[in-house]
């Protein structure tokens, strides 16, 4: 029996097949290489000594699911495959709506046909909106979502919940991430964005490697300690052994619920700045501009269900989380 990985390749898909690879589980991993690096694959199999299958394939490609169904046996999946910029979606919502619903759908017809009724899926706190106040909690109502992107994964998440309503023998897990940072200990994975990086960590470290001139860091006028945007910051690695517990989880009995899988601790931009150049030993050139149009000031979470429910928390801390970041791109200056 082996674990479906669809988006295996990418930043967080990579370093959870290390890590399911490592409890001992088969998997297959599914990638069109979108957003992601064939190169990964290769050191997945460096770090676990251990050999997968792989197919590369688009995940609303109906008859490709099928063809990997009808080749393997597949008991679970974890679904990371999907867009997830999220300024690009404010201006291809259409490509958004279509790849990451419709793929799912399809992803979920083509498990539905092959009776393989087990969903880990990729979500994000972007599900709970403008309208909810920290620590964020799953008790609270979701939606209010502020781009397309967020808006794509409450939609998934209503479907997977209408889905499992419909038909009790699925068993489905929906993992909330907060803001995933880090890297493999190894300096051998780690995030790889295409082009300039969306994100707060991949682009301090080009900065700290001299790919990028300059860190814009979007307002200091937030009601926050230091005035800049707080979040939780959770290591890579961290979020990855959640996985390996959602799959438990899915493997061992039915039903639909939500999980944060985050630190429950806020860190503002600037403590992100600071940490790292600790981490790099050398000072990091930014400057503070005008805020971005649907930022919150504060989002952490509340990730006591994750432990109670999973046995599930978050070990790694800030400056672990920097020296890691910092490592791989040291090491990789130019990604895979």
């Amino acid at each position: 029996m082996s674990i479906l990985v669809t988006g295996g390749a990418g930043y967080i898909g990579s370093h959870t097949c290390v890590e399911m690879l490592n409890a001992g589980y088969e998997i297959v991993i599914v990638d069109n290489f979108y957003n992601s690096c064939p190169e990964s694959l290769n050191r997945i199999k460096e770090l676990t000594g251990k050999d997968f299958k792989f197919y590369e394939c688009d995940i609303r490609d109906r008859e490709g699911l099928d063809k990997i169904f009808a080749e393997n046996n597949i008991e679970a999946v974890i679904h990371f495959a999907g867009l997830k910029a999220v300024g690009e979606s404010c201006a291809k919502p259409l490509e958004y709506y279509e790849n990451n619903v419709g793929g799912t759908i399809t992803l979920c017809e083509a498990m539905r046909d092959a009776g393989c009724k087990k969903i880990v899926f990729s979500s994000s706190a972007t599900v709970y909106g403008e309208n909810n106040v920290s620590p964020l909690k799953e008790t609270m109502q979701i939606g209010g979502t502020t781009n397309p992107y967020g808006t794509t994964k409450y939609m998934i998440e209503l479907i997977l919940r209408d889905l499992w309503a419909s038909d009790n023998e699925w068993s489905i897990a929906l993992l909330r991430y907060f803001n995933p940072i880090g890297a493999h200990k190894s300096g051998r994975i780690g995030e790889n964005p295409n082009g300039i990086p969306n994100n707060l960590m991949p682009y301090i470290t080009q900065v700290a490697v001299g790919k990028l001139a300059c860190l814009s860091v979007f307002g200091d006028d937030y009601d926050t300690p230091d005035g800049t945007g707080v979040r939780d910051y959770i290591h890579v690695v961290d979020l990855a052994l959640g996985h390996v517990k959602a799959v438990e989880k899915v493997l061992a009995d039915k039903g639909v619920d939500a999980y944060n899988l985050g630190t429950g601790i806020g860190y503002s931009v600037l403590d992100i700045v600071h940490a790292f150049e600790k981490a790099c030993g050398k000072p990091l050139n930014y400057k503070i501009v005008d805020r971005r149009p649907g930022d919150l000031a504060t989002c952490y979470s509340d990730p006591s269900k994750a432990l109670e429910v999973l046995g599930w928390k978050a070990e790694r801390g800030l400056d672990e989380m920097c020296e890691d970041s910092w490592r791989w791109q040291k090491n990789n200056p130019e990604g895979y």
